[in-house]
């Protein structure tokens, strides 16, 4: 697809849009020559060099010999030496934090998308208050960012477990005992600078983070899991997000079970759950004692497991009737159990699987210290790279002639 293509009549804004496509081409592909870049964006050579110009001056990309570059075999590039382009991976970066119910984590990304720093403590969540809470995020998020470096954050992403709208307004996190909440504006308040801001359910971050990091979108439909306390999930249709109607769509841990213990999956087979049931047998065992017990086929422990496969089967199924996966990621911490017992899964699914629905492929990504976080920050990088960025606005506004950094 051309990726420079938008309907507008405005020079500003064709500029702008080629400016956009220029960096989203430079981060899919890497280093490109001038006139790669232009026929990737559909541009003349000169046109191409001129945008590519601009975004110099603003300091989001650089020239840089073509001898520096190999190609796929290992191989200098083919044909005579020149000048590629790159992005500036250091020219801004990006914060995502993911307020959970035991940790807090936070991913730092650069231009270029990549992790640069990340760090995970421990947090009490539940019935917490949300103005501390952001407040200790913020302070986690920005502990090692000093004031000189500041000025190049350009967007913090926030996640929770919890029911919210597109616009950040949190309906109900249970979880963390919050309702009727504005997380963009009590993030906005606690902020020490204007940074742009974007907030997102927990699940749906952990599907984005993963789709970004892909070198392709996945075709079809799929359905991330993140498993924790709560049960949380994302529905990426063809690389995309699907929100629903209201932005609840992939909620998953609010199934009703067969069981009567349990009115949903989410207290079925969450963290809590399980250890309060593990605990039974070893008062003082955490997850990773019974993960551990589960390998070493502790008989305690590998019934609680049997128990939670069929219930995470159960789950499969109910999702694979109402949407059709082709396939499922799960992560999250007790997403690790899946590895464990996935041929005791299977053999669930496919007894209560009805022949006509087809089984999806399901995937334990291992990214679970981070990946909601991670998708935080990407959501900010993404919309960095979008016209929605007002540095490429800016100049509507103001009228100047060049981009801003």
């Amino acid at each position: 697809m051309n990726q420079a293509t938008f309907a507008s009549s405005s020079p500003r804004r064709i500029r702008q849009s080629n400016a956009v496509a220029t960096l989203n081409a430079l981060h899919h592909f890497g280093p490109l020559s001038r006139a790669e870049l232009a026929r990737h964006m559909g541009v003349n050579r000169s046109s191409a060099g001129n945008i590519v110009l601009e975004l110099v001056e603003a300091g989001l990309v650089r020239e840089v010999p073509e001898s520096d570059f190999t190609n796929s075999a290992g191989q200098p590039r083919a044909g005579r030496p020149g000048i590629l382009v790159e992005i500036v991976p250091e020219a801004v970066f990006f914060i995502g934090v993911e307020i959970g119910v035991e940790h807090m984590t936070c991913v730092e990304i650069n231009l270029a998308g990549k992790i640069i720093r990340s760090a995970t403590n421990r947090f009490e969540g539940h019935n917490s208050d949300p103005e501390e809470a952001v407040r200790v995020a913020i302070d986690q998020a920005f502990s090692e960012v000093g004031k000189e470096r500041l000025t190049r954050c350009q967007g913090l992403g926030i996640t929770v477990p919890g029911q919210m709208d597109q616009n950040g307004f949190i309906h109900v996190a249970p979880i963390l005992g919050w309702r009727n909440l504005d997380l963009t504006a009590l993030t906005r308040s606690v902020l020490p600078a204007e940074i742009p801001i974007g907030a997102e359910n927990d699940g749906n971050a952990f599907g984005i983070g993963i789709t970004y990091s892909q070198p392709e979108a996945a075709n079809g439909v799929t359905f991330f899991m993140v498993i924790e306390t709560g049960v949380g999930g994302g529905i990426v249709i063809d690389g995309k997000l699907f929100r629903g109607g209201n932005g609840l769509a992939g909620e998953v841990g609010h199934l009703k079970t067969r069981n009567p213990t349990y009115r949903n999956l989410e207290q079925a087979f969450g963290r809590d759950r399980i250890l309060s049931s593990y605990r039974q047998f070893n008062p003082q065992a955490d997850l990773d004692a019974f993960l551990g017990d589960v390998r070493d086929r502790v008989p305690q422990a590998v019934q609680l497991a049997e128990e939670w496969a069929t219930l995470f089967a159960f789950a499969v199924v109910q999702i694979s009737r109402l949407i059709d996966p082709n396939r499922i990621v799960v992560g999250g911490s007790v997403a690790e159990l899946y590895p464990l017992v996935a041929a005791r899964v299977d053999a669930h699914i496919r007894n209560l699987q009805a022949e006509t629905f087809p089984i999806p492929e399901i995937v334990f990504h291992e990214s679970a210290a981070y990946g909601s976080a991670f998708g935080a920050a990407c959501i900010m990088h993404q919309r960095f790279m979008s016209l929605d960025n007002q540095m490429f606005n800016r100049d509507a506004v103001s009228g100047a002639d060049t981009f801003e950094a």
